[in-house]
């Protein structure tokens, strides 16, 4: 009688607690790597996913996409990788990092000329500064070599015929591309070459945009790690990345859509 009435007290509490630990098990924590040019809009996007997927933590790493790379390769933690350039899902194509069949091209983006407050150096246009940049009468930050931003700012100097180890007193650099809107935002340089999106973001005034011929598509594309812990929650944030709602975050920003 005694143990019918102890299983009668605790079988309720051992139901609870079978449930508690089923419901902690279907929780996913979701590694997000993105190019650090998405910082404001990925944020944006991250917190309305949780009012639809509540069991899904996604921790967002925000950093150069050459950077980002670089740590993946090291072995770090990452369910999804979304780069600023092609050549970084590319690197990782080629060793089979990413899971088939996942790659998609998420976004394109825009290079341009931003100048800071009130252009006290009177920068009109990609044409005038290569001029400048000749004649050393401007400072332009610019993204290192080994960022997309910085390998867009290489070929803009190709298409004008420019040397750039010839412009070292011209140029300032920042390791992202956020460090180079930051210089640009804090005056410290006459411009700068980022994404449109940062201008937009940092309101800064754009005076001129890279074309195709100048510098090629940005496009952003994105794919779920081969080796990601949690694949169909990564394919399932993915696809919401591809939606309407997502489309019209990253736009107001100045991203295109691709899908």
């Amino acid at each position: 009688m005694k143990k019918l009435l102890l299983l009668s007290l605790f079988l309720p509490l051992l139901l609870s607690l079978g449930a508690c630990g089923a419901q902690h098990q279907e929780q996913a924590e979701l590694h997000i790597f993105a190019a650090v040019s998405m910082t404001e809009t990925m944020n944006q996007i991250i917190t309305d996913y949780k009012t639809q997927s509540p069991d899904v933590t996604i921790v967002p790493t925000y950093d150069s996409s050459g950077t980002l790379l670089t740590q993946l390769q090291e072995g770090a933690d990452c369910d999804l990788f979304i780069s600023a350039s092609p050549k970084q899902l590319d690197a990782l194509d080629e060793t089979g990092s990413l899971l088939e069949g996942t790659r998609v091209d998420l976004l394109e983006n825009k290079v341009t000329l931003a100048v800071p407050q009130g252009n006290p150096k009177g920068v009109e246009g990609f044409d005038q500064l290569a001029q400048l940049l000749e004649s050393g009468d401007v400072l332009l930050a610019v993204g290192n070599s080994d960022v997309p931003v910085g390998q867009y700012t290489q070929k803009i100097f190709a298409y004008y015929s420019l040397d750039e180890t010839s412009l070292a007193g011209a140029l300032t650099y920042g390791s992202n591309v956020k460090e180079v809107t930051t210089q640009v935002s804090e005056g410290t340089v006459d411009c700068g070459i980022i994404y449109a999106t940062n201008a937009v973001s940092a309101g800064l005034t754009v005076v001129d945009t890279a074309t195709v011929e100048m510098c090629g598509q940005v496009i952003y594309p994105a794919a779920v790690l081969a080796d990601s812990r949690h694949p169909d929650e990564a394919r399932a944030f993915l696809a919401y990345l591809q939606t309407n709602h997502s489309a019209k975050v990253f736009e107001s920003v100045g991203f295109t859509a691709l899908n």
